[in-house]
């Protein structure tokens, strides 16, 4: 008899069962309306909230390395450790912000808006104090590592939840992939603005003020040429800094709110390839001022780079889109190769320009490739692991902690290199070895990083068929978790 009304009980539940999945039609369509076409509106509005990021991230990556050497004027050995342990300071704090996020609780706003809104007024402060000159001399070692290292804990507290937030946007890869595309294109557009200030200010305060004797070809110039008139451009460059710092965050406060929206769609519904970017890009000024004989024409190289990365990135969202990412990222990495190359053995003004055009193809394949791949990875692990939930912020985290980790140090050893070669701080001409240094950090360097990372890519398992088949496998898997939280709900 028990077995007879456990059957007949087995049969009720098979009929519900079979009933839910005819009838799931308008819950499947409410669920996967978000993981179906997102608007332009909520794809621009996503993406503007990391362009003010990259506009100060954009002007410490090109400019802070000289602005420790030849303005702040600490020795090189102390801005090496300024460049490494801030990096590696700010890569320790990833994983750690990631996991307190997941610990989050969710608010009206979403589980990821309060750190980017908290953090945003602290950031704007950090940021103008790292480009001050403090009055005193002995202590600004400790003054610039000490801002350093807040700047980079509090670019995470925004950073590690503003890049997961991409997981929660849709649950379609498609959808995902392009709203990564419009957010790579802003960024990309921020890093252009940052350069463009920050470099017009960094260029007539170093070229014109620091050096105003152009005829340096008996020798190169010591500390004493030209440090008073820097001291007083500083006044200058501290000003404008700050306008663009006080402006930047602010648009993030504007941006940041879309999450609730998002948020609320869905509960109603319910780092070795950036290695050798950041190696090029952090010597890039200084290659230009000193061993390439540029020094007029940087911040326009500079500019170029990134207006080409801007062109470029619907190109390789194309290429992705048609050939795969894994194929679009050997491809995009390997292209800069050659032309670092050329740039070292023919250092002129026409080649510059060429290489630089060509360079932004690359920067914007290393830029929107690994933040493409990413979403998928995370896709992979919740399929393997189908009851481990909420785990997106530590993926990205621990993705930008490797990214960071490697940065730091590529920044910390290519300015003890300059140290260890006799770097003249302050100097209008550096010594020979100084400029052999510069070439091996532009162009052997870079391409042996180019390789290994190739290498590593080479064991990248996602492949597009593996990524199709996921996609299939979430759909059925979220499929299944509306039929039991409607059996929860009826039963």
């Amino acid at each position: 008899m028990v077995t007879d009304q456990s059957g007949q009980d087995g049969k009720c539940l098979w009929r519900k069962r079979l009933k839910l999945r005819r009838n799931l039609g308008s819950d499947r369509n409410a669920q996967t309306d978000l993981s179906q076409k997102l608007s332009i509106c909520s794809k621009l509005c996503f993406a503007i909230g990391g362009a003010p990021k990259e506009v100060a991230a954009s002007a410490t990556a090109f400019f802070l390395q000289i602005y420790l050497l030849d303005v702040a004027q600490i020795n090189p050995f102390q801005a090496s450790m300024v460049l490494f342990i801030g990096k590696v300071w700010g890569a320790v704090n990833d994983p750690v912000v990631g996991f307190f996020i997941t610990k989050s609780r969710w608010t009206k706003i979403g589980r990821l808006m309060p750190w980017m809104l908290g953090c945003t007024p602290f950031l704007v402060v950090s940021y103008v104090c790292l480009w001050f000159v403090p009055p005193f001399i002995s202590g600004r070692f400790v003054w610039y590592l000490g801002f350093y290292c807040l700047y980079q804990t509090l670019i995470t507290c925004f950073h590690v939840p503003y890049s997961a937030l991409t997981m929660f946007l849709s649950t379609d890869q498609k959808e995902r992939d392009s709203a990564t595309a419009y957010r790579m294109t802003m960024e990309v557009l921020g890093t252009l603005l940052g350069a463009a200030i920050q470099g017009q200010i960094v260029a007539s305060a170093h070229t014109l003020k620091h050096c105003p004797t152009h005829n340096v070809s008996a020798g190169y110039l010591g500390n004493s040429s030209g440090a008073e008139v820097v001291e007083s451009v500083v006044r200058v460059q501290a000003y404008l800094s700050q306008a663009v710092s006080v402006w930047a965050p602010g648009w993030q406060l504007r941006c940041a709110w879309k999450e609730g929206r998002f948020k609320k769609k869905r509960k109603k519904r319910k780092a070795v390839i950036f290695c050798e970017f950041n190696l090029i890009q952090s010597n890039f000024v200084l290659f230009c001022t000193y061993a390439a004989d540029l020094k007029d024409h940087f911040q326009n190289i500079v500019l170029t780079i990134l207006v080409s990365a801007v062109v470029s990135i619907p190109l390789w969202q194309w290429f992705l889109e048609r050939f795969g990412k894994k194929t679009a990222a050997f491809c995009g990495i390997t292209w800069i190769m050659p032309f670092t190359m050329m740039l070292v053995f023919i250092p002129n003004v026409v080649v510059a320009y060429v290489v630089a055009v060509s360079s932004g193809l690359s920067v914007a394949a290393s830029l929107l490739l690994p933040w493409s791949m990413l979403p998928d990875v995370v896709d992979d692990f919740r399929l393997a692991n189908p009851y481990c939930k909420g785990h997106e912020a530590i993926f990205y985290s621990f993705y930008v902690f490797f990214t960071k980790f490697a940065a730091g140090i590529s920044l910390g050893v290519s300015t003890l290199c300059l140290e260890f070669a006799g770097y003249d701080t302050g100097a209008c001409k550096q010594p020979e070895p100084v400029v052999y240094t510069l070439k091996l950090l532009m162009g052997a360097t870079p391409v042996a990083f180019i390789i290994v990372g190739l290498l590593i890519l080479l064991l990248y398992p996602i492949s597009e068929d593996v990524r199709r088949r996921n996609k299939l496998c979430l759909e059925e898997l979220r499929c299944v978790e509306i039929i039991n939280r409607h059996l929860r709900e009826k039963l």
